[in-house]
């Protein structure tokens, strides 16, 4: 299933993608996609629906985040070799773990504002993961029984503020609408192998991000096992996977997000965003 949010900013309202691409709404049936519809038993509940006798949603209608009352934002970086190598990083022993703050979160097509003051904000397509199943010190076993589906992340970043404002990543990477989330949450069911998705960046037209789930060094279920071990994972928490090479800090010379440009990417399988950058 795809499943997604749609309506106004902040009284978004769930629904789903039927069989000939016509959005369906869901509210008749569920309040959110969150909580307990994203387990198993929950989603199996909504693959009963008859699509067909649910209402269209004007094909106008804002998309939301595709999943609602995220509980923690988690982001995984230097997670592909190519991109280490292109930012003249080493490939960590272990993944390198961020914040991006739940307030950064917004739709897939909604404007990326860029800070006040602003100088390298750049793009990351990344592969997002939506938890299913909470728990704690899971097993690599068993991790992606945890997994509800997935859906694509622009990883906005600010990299002065990231790397030159002394401290941790987060402050560079969770201003507000720096994480555009969907269109859709596409259950795990229809991804045969998440380790295999071709995955893309443009802006204004020009490609610079072409990479693959392949070259990822710690592949899904590790991450989801590893950050179990330091924190309880819950239905919602949304894991960002980190993102191929193709980052404006790593062209020659370094390129940067502008007011009045717009970012556009995509994973296979997963659909794509497009969003304008404007002042903050």
């Amino acid at each position: 299933m795809k499943l997604l949010r749609h309506g106004p900013k902040g009284q978004e309202k769930p629904g789903l993608v039927d069989a000939n691409g016509t959005v369906r709404d869901l509210s008749g049936q569920i309040d959110d996609i969150a909580g307990d519809v994203l387990s198993d038993s929950g989603l199996a509940r909504l693959a009963q629906i008859d699509t067909a006798s649910l209402p269209e949603v004007s094909a106008d209608t804002r998309l939301g985040p595709c999943v609602g009352r995220v509980g923690k934002f988690i982001c995984i970086g230097l997670n592909y070799s190519d991109h280490a190598a292109e930012t003249g990083a080493e490939v960590p022993a272990e993944p390198v773990v961020f914040n991006k703050w739940t307030s950064a979160i917004c739709g897939p097509n909604d404007d990326v504002e860029i800070p006040r003051g602003s100088r390298k904000t750049d793009w990351e397509v990344e592969l997002g993961v939506i938890i299913g199943k909470g728990g704690r010190y899971i097993d690599e076993a068993h991790a992606m029984s945890h997994v509800a589906g997935f859906c694509v992340v622009n990883d906005v970043s600010e990299r002065e503020y990231q790397l030159e404002r002394s401290g941790t990543w987060d402050k560079g990477k969770g201003c507000d609408t720096f994480g555009p989330l969907g269109p859709w949450l596409v259950t795990r069911d229809e991804i045969a192998d998440p380790q295999n998705l071709d995955m893309w960046l443009e802006v204004d037209g020009k490609r610079y991000q072409n990479g693959s789930t392949q070259t990822m060094v710690f592949q899904v279920p590790h991450l989801v096992a590893y950050l179990s071990r330091f924190m309880s994972l819950q239905p919602g928490d949304v894991i960002s996977t980190g993102t191929p090479p193709g980052v404006g800090m790593g062209q020659n010379p370094k390129v940067f997000l502008k007011p009045g440009q717009t970012m556009r990417l995509g994973i296979e399988g997963l659909g794509e965003q497009q969003q304008r950058c404007v002042e903050s």
